[in-house]
């Protein structure tokens, strides 16, 4: 089995890390840089930086941060925020970013996920939903960081992702963000069984067992988290000693 990974989100806005609840009431946690070199020491497989409101202010993503990340972190990490042709990840891939994340330009213009996968490759591209969903199981996707939605559904968005050239879903919970009360495995799982790549779950990760779950009844092949970590509620060194003693695989 291959290992399930821990990654830390860093939401960016203004050069600072900053965490909401639903994507509201935002507040700074820190440097990146410092918090990043700091879950790379910690033992965090991959990192994750988002612009946060870079498409909802219609900015491009922070290639100078980008370049600051690269040369102090030794881990993959992934950035997104802004991206909307093929020269913004060209930048971003030269600065040293591992993989870039595409989301509402994606929905928008889903010809650049082709696009990015035949420039760049699969691997390099992971697609970003924010979907929030009804009491049906009806998930509706949304964009500009969860604040407009759309006519796009979850699980049809996600395969047509896949069959563009997608090398990775990450997949956040709209109703999960923020809460601690878990993520949406059943979701996640839905989507685990009709896709062939990996899934990134994202929102609602408040206890260590939340991983438990999300890794055994969400099916998901990693663990997205920003609050447990920024504020050290959950270190990653014990969350992974945890993990491994319940059966998980992971990298220790």
């Amino acid at each position: 089995m291959l290992a399930k990974r821990i990654i830390p989100c860093l939401d960016i806005r203004n050069g600072q890390t900053v965490k909401g609840i639903n994507f509201i009431n935002i507040r700074e946690v820190g440097d990146p840089v410092e918090l990043g070199a700091k879950y790379a020491a910690d033992g965090a497989d991959e990192l994750c930086f988002l612009d946060i409101t870079a498409t909802h202010e219609g900015r491009k993503t922070f290639v100078e941060l980008v370049k600051r990340i690269a040369s102090e972190i030794n881990i993959p990490f992934t950035v997104g925020g802004g991206i909307s042709e093929l020269s913004d990840a060209e930048k971003l891939l030269s600065a040293g970013a591992d993989k870039i994340s595409i989301n509402s330009s994606a929905v928008r213009n889903p010809q650049l996920i082709d696009d990015l996968a035949l420039n760049f490759g699969s691997q390099f591209v992971v697609v970003a939903i924010d979907a929030r969903g009804d009491e049906n199981n009806y998930w509706t996707v949304t964009v500009n960081g969860g604040r407009i939605p759309t006519e796009k559904k979850l699980f049809s968005w996600a395969k047509e992702a896949e069959d563009r050239g997608a090398g990775e879903i990450l997949f956040t919970s709209m109703n999960h963000d923020g809460t601690k009360n878990g993520f949406a495995n059943l979701q996640l799982a839905q989507m685990s069984e009709s896709l062939k790549i990996p899934i990134i779950a994202s929102g609602g990760a408040g206890k260590m067992e939340d991983f438990i779950d999300v890794f055994t009844v969400g099916k998901a092949d990693a663990g997205l988290a920003a609050s447990i970590f920024h504020f050290n509620e959950i270190p990653i060194p014990r969350l992974k000693q945890f993990l491994h003693s319940k059966g998980i695989t992971v990298r220790l």
